[in-house]
């Protein structure tokens, strides 16, 4: 774990390589996933089932080794227990209120020149969604993709799922019922990327991809934008929690640890102003690890990528924050406000004592599908427009071509385009 003081020398030149540290896929992942991918494309389900067997040890024969039918989605559901199912039930309320809130208003008007101005919004007509498997196997993570494709009027859903020796968990499922799946596939990496992207001789393709995965998974995604939507790129789960020493170290230390148990390769940072308050969150952190079911990966994760950071003052903070542009931001202080204020760049920010980031993983209602590796200075968390597009729409007569129709026969010539200008003068009579 690395230790930082704002006040030390040489503390610019290791916050700027802290800042640089991108903890994600190399050259060799994108080279072997270049070729799944051109595998996919050529060889389609042949692919997909040597490539699945290879790395899921699961053989894709049957209709029933491919597809997971919904009527056992809807059996998982109904097996949960009930207080499970009730739980799961309250994030997908919460979640799907928060984000019907997101959805656009067209818009149609007609300004001073007479010309009738707009744009509509609609959903694409097909989306995917990748649900890992295995240890990293989320039910939350399908609400969070599936619920706001679904709010945006998405009217084919897909989820990929690995299954690894033929394993099915059975909480996914019960989440795809109640997000309203209507496809399930049991393939799961790169190649699934790819076989949403181009299609299969089983699989239509979709328009937009979405969902968590490891770092083929997103290399894929990223050589993949353009031939469909994604939602971003994801690198490894990040948090920074700003505390005073007014903090309950256990409580520090156990927000801490709530990223660093995604991934060897999760980031979790504390800034605080008080020297001593650092000290016991840092004992604390190994008490906690003693006792954590995921103490192997947190404690590698810890060790390696964690770090805290101690500032002369808390007006500091913002600074640290928005350099280091983090996918989950905690203020852990009595009056927050001021120091959310000042923080232009995060994936999502945490008000409050009381108001751990792990809530918002789960029932808080906002996606927890955030932009990681500094990607909050430009993008945004998953949201209903991820799955819509805007069509902007023209009307004009005769009258408004005439106000505004020579301006455009101007530039048109300027720009050297005479044929531009011509569709224009021949309504005018020039």
């Amino acid at each position: 774990m690395l230790r930082l003081k704002t006040s030390e020398a040489g503390f610019e030149q290791a916050f700027r390589r802290l800042v640089q540290d991108r903890r994600e896929s190399d050259e060799n992942v994108s080279r072997d996933v270049s070729l799944i991918l051109a595998d996919v494309r050529q060889r389609g389900d042949a692919a997909l089932a040597e490539l699945t067997a290879k790395f899921d040890g699961h053989t894709l024969a049957s209709d029933d080794d491919w597809r997971i039918p919904l009527d056992a989605c809807r059996a998982a559901f109904d097996e949960l227990k009930p207080d499970l199912r009730a739980a799961l039930e309250l994030a997908a309320q919460r979640i799907r209120a928060y984000h019907e809130a997101q959805l656009p208003a067209d818009r149609d008007e007609t300004d001073a020149a007479g010309v009738r101005l707009g744009a509509r919004w609609r959903a694409v007509d097909a989306a995917g969604l990748y649900v890992p498997g295995g240890r990293a196997a989320y039910p939350s993570s399908l609400l969070m993709n599936a619920i706001p494709a679904k709010v945006a009027g998405v009217e084919r859903l897909v989820v990929v799922t690995p299954t690894p020796k033929g394993v099915v968990n059975p909480l996914v499922l019960a989440a795809a019922y109640l997000a309203g799946v209507d496809e399930v596939w049991r393939i799961g990496g790169a190649q699934a990327v790819g076989a949403l992207a181009y299609g299969t001789q089983r699989i239509k393709p979709v328009d937009v991809i979405t969902g968590p995965g490891n770092a083929w998974v997103a290399e894929a995604k990223r050589q993949l934008y353009g031939v469909v939507g994604i939602d971003m790129v994801a690198g490894p789960s990040e948090i920074l929690v700003i505390a005073d020493g007014q903090n309950d170290p256990d409580w520090t230390a156990a927000d801490l640890l709530s990223q660093a148990e995604h991934d060897p390769s999760a980031q979790s940072i504390l800034i605080t102003d008080d020297p001593l308050f650092a000290d016991t969150v840092a004992d604390r952190v190994g008490v906690e690890l003693a006792m954590l079911p995921t103490a192997r990966v947190a404690t590698e994760s810890w060790n390696t990528h964690g770090v805290i950071i101690e500032v002369a003052s808390l007006a500091e903070a913002p600074a640290l924050a928005n350099a280091l542009a983090a996918e989950h931001v905690q203020l852990a202080v009595a009056d927050p406000q001021p120091l959310m204020d000042a923080i232009r760049h995060a994936g999502s920010v945490f008000l409050g004592r009381m108001t751990p980031e792990a809530v918002g993983d789960y029932v808080a209602g906002p996606n927890h599908v955030l932009p990681t590796g500094r990607r909050a200075r430009f993008s945004s968390g998953l949201s209903v427009l991820d799955f819509m597009k805007r069509t902007s729409f023209i009307q004009l007569d005769e009258a408004a071509l005439r106000a505004i129709g020579p301006a455009a026969i101007e530039l048109a010539d300027a720009e050297g385009l005479p044929a531009h200008a011509r569709s224009i003068e021949v309504r005018l009579g020039i």
